[in-house]
C-alpha cells in the first residue's frame, strides 16, 4: 500500500474482532517501527508493553481503564500501552557517541568530531540533562514512534485507537514499569470489525485555520490541485456521514454486545 493511501486509511478503528486472535509478530512489527523513529539524541525514551488478553494474568488484564468508550478496551483482543522513560536521558552521551562512531554526527575528521562531542556538545547536555528529562520533547518523539506503529498496523490489516485515561499511573504500576515513567496513551489493538472508512473522513478545521506561511496572519495556500491529486492516491476517503453509518453502528452495536449509547 502506497504511503499517501496508507495514510488516508489510518483513522481510528474503535470497533474490533474480539474473538480473532492478533498474532504476536505483527504486534513486534509495530514495536519495529516505533523503535526506528526519529528521536532526538538517539535516546529512544519510548516504551510499551502489550497486553494480550489471551495470556495476560487477570488483574494485568482489569487493570487497563479508561473514563472514556471503555467499551473499546473490554472489546480488543490486545491492548498496547504506551509510556515515555525519561530516565534515558541519563545514557544521551553515550547514545551520541554512538552516533559519532557510525558517522551520523558532526563533520571535519573523526578527531575532530570527537573532540568536539567530548568538549562542547556532551557538556551542553549534560549541564540541561534534568529539564530535558521534563515533559516536553521526548513526548513530541514518542508521538512520531507511536505514529509509525500505527503505520504499520494499517499496512498488516489491523484497526487501533488511542485512548488516554487519568489512571496511567496505575496502570504503569499494576504492569511493573520502572518508577519515574510517564503514561502516554493505551492503544487498542485488533481486526477490524467496521468497514474501513470508519463511517468516512471525520470532520477537520479549515486547513488555513491551522497552517500559516511566513507570519501567524497569513494561511497557508491551499491548491486544489495538491488536494485532487491526494484524492486520486486515495488519502481522502468519502466524507462523513456515509449514508450505511447508522445501520453498520446498529449492527456493530448488537454484534458486540455494548450497551446504549455506547459512548462509556
Amino acid at each position: 500500500m502506497e504511503l499517501r493511501e496508507a495514510l488516508g486509511r489510518r483513522r481510528s478503528i474503535r470497533f474490533v474482532r474480539p474473538y480473532k486472535t492478533v498474532e504476536p509478530e505483527k504486534i513486534q512489527m509495530m514495536f519495529e517501527a516505533a523503535r526506528i523513529a526519529s528521536h532526538w539524541g538517539n535516546v529512544q525514551s519510548l516504551g510499551a508493553v502489550a497486553v494480550f488478553k489471551e495470556s495476560a494474568p487477570k488483574e494485568v488484564i482489569e487493570s487497563l481503564e479508561a473514563v472514556i468508550v471503555g467499551w473499546q478496551i473490554r472489546v480488543a483482543p490486545v491492548v498496547i500501552v504506551w509510556f515515555v522513560n525519561p530516565n534515558m536521558v541519563d545514557e544521551q552521551s553515550d547514545r551520541l557517541r554512538q552516533l559519532l562512531d557510525v558517522g551520523a554526527l558532526g563533520f571535519g575528521t573523526k578527531d575532530e568530531r570527537k573532540d568536539a562531542l567530548e568538549t562542547q556538545l556532551i557538556p551542553v547536555f549534560e549541564g540541561i540533562k534534568e529539564s530535558l528529562k521534563e515533559p516536553g520533547l521526548n513526548e513530541i518523539d514518542c508521538g512520531q514512534g507511536i505514529a509509525q506503529a500505527t503505520l504499520m498496523a494499517y499496512e498488516l490489516g489491523l484497526g487501533t485507537c488511542c485512548l488516554g485515561s487519568p489512571f496511567g499511573d496505575r496502570m504503569l504500576s499494576a504492569l511493573g514499569v520502572p518508577d519515574g515513567c510517564r503514561f502516554l496513551l493505551l492503544q487498542t489493538v485488533g481486526y477490524p470489525a467496521e468497514h474501513w472508512e470508519a463511517g468516512g473522513q471525520r470532520p477537520r478545521q479549515e486547513f488555513g485555520r491551522l497552517f500559516k506561511m511566513n507570519h501567524f496572519s497569513n494561511d497557508f495556500p491551499r491548491s486544489e490541485e495538491v488536494v485532487s491529486e491526494l484524492k486520486k492516491d486515495k488519502m481522502f476517503t468519502r466524507p462523513a456521514p456515509l449514508p450505511e453509518r447508522e445501520e453498520e453502528l446498529a449492527y456493530l452495536q448488537k454484534a458486540l454486545g455494548i450497551e446504549p449509547p455506547g459512548l462509556l
